[in-house]
C-alpha cells in the first residue's frame, strides 16, 4: 500500500506541475493583453469640425468689430467736443487780444501826456485827501470793469508797489492805465496758452478718431460674411433648339407596324 501511495504521488506531481505551468503562462498572457489593450484601444482625439471653427472665428470677428465701432463712435464724439472747446478758447483769446490792444492804446496815449508839466495845485491836507479819494474811486471802478485784479486793487488801497496817493490825478491816471495794460496783457497770454493747449487736444482727439474709424472699417469688412454666388439653373433644351411637343414624343415612341 505504501508503494501504491508513493507511486501515485510520483505520477501526480509532474501532472500538477504541468497544469500549474499552463495556468501561469495563461495568466501572464492575460496580464500582457490587459496591459497592452489600453494603448491599443485608446480613444482617438476628436477631429476638429472646420465649420464650427469657422463659425467661432466669425463670432470673434463680429464681436471685435462691434467693440471697435463703439470705440470709434466715442472717439468721434470726443473729437467734436474737443474741437468745440478749441473754438471757444480761440474766441476767448481773440477777445483777450482785443482788450489788451485797447488798453495798450490808452496807455500809449496817456504816455504822450507825461511830458506835460504837472498842474499847479496847493499842497494842502485837503488836496492830498482829494487825490487819495480819486485814486481809490478810479481803482475800484477799474476793478469792477475787470481791468484790475483783486491783488492790484489791494495794492492800490494799501498804497504799496508804487501806488502813491499824493501824486496828481493826471499822473495817477497814467499809472492806472499802465496797470490795466499789464493786466490785460497777462490775460491775453494766458488765453493764448489755453487756446494752444485746446488746439493740441483737438488734434490728438481727431487723430485718434480717424485711426479708430479706419480700424472699425477694416474690422467690419473682415467680419462681413462671404457671400457665395448662387448657381444659375441650367435650362434643358431640345437638341434641335425646339421643345418637343406631345405629338412628336408620341410619334417618336410609336411602335412600327409589322406587315
Amino acid at each position: 500500500m505504501e508503494m501504491s501511495v508513493l507511486q501515485h504521488f510520483l505520477t501526480a506531481v509532474p501532472e500538477a506541475t504541468a497544469i500549474w505551468s499552463a495556468l501561469l503562462l495563461l495568466a501572464l498572457g492575460l496580464l500582457a493583453a490587459l496591459v497592452a489593450r489600453p494603448e491599443r484601444d485608446a480613444p482617438a482625439e476628436p477631429v476638429a469640425d472646420p465649420a464650427a471653427a469657422e463659425a467661432a472665428r466669425r463670432a470673434d470677428l463680429r464681436r471685435y468689430a462691434d467693440e471697435v465701432a463703439v470705440a470709434a463712435a466715442g472717439a468721434a464724439q470726443t473729437a467734436r467736443r474737443r474741437r468745440e472747446q478749441w473754438l471757444a478758447a480761440q474766441a476767448g483769446a481773440d477777445r483777450a487780444w482785443q482788450a489788451y490792444d485797447e488798453a495798450d492804446e490808452i496807455a500809449r496815449r496817456f504816455a504822450g501826456t507825461a511830458v506835460l508839466p504837472e498842474p499847479q495845485t496847493p499842497r494842502t491836507p485837503a488836496e492830498y485827501a482829494a487825490r487819495e479819494r480819486w485814486l481809490h474811486r478810479a481803482a475800484m471802478a477799474a476793478y469792477s470793469r475787470g481791468e484790475l485784479t483783486a491783488r492790484q486793487l489791494a495794492d492800490v488801497l494799501a498804497h504799496r508797489n508804487g501806488w502813491d496817493p499824493r501824486r496828481h490825478p493826471a499822473e495817477q491816471e497814467i499809472v492806472l492805465a499802465r496797470a490795466v495794460r499789464d493786466h490785460r496783457q497777462a490775460g491775453w497770454r494766458a488765453a493764448a496758452e489755453r487756446e494752444r493747449q485746446a488746439w493740441r487736444d483737438a488734434e490728438l482727439a481727431a487723430t485718434a478718431a480717424r485711426s479708430l474709424a479706419v480700424e472699425a472699417g477694416a474690422a467690419a469688412e473682415a467680419a462681413r460674411p462671404v457671400l457665395r454666388p448662387a448657381r444659375r439653373p441650367v435650362a434643358l433644351t431640345h437638341p434641335l433648339g425646339a421643345r418637343p411637343t406631345p405629338a412628336s414624343r408620341a410619334a417618336r415612341w410609336r411602335p412600327a407596324r409589322v406587315g
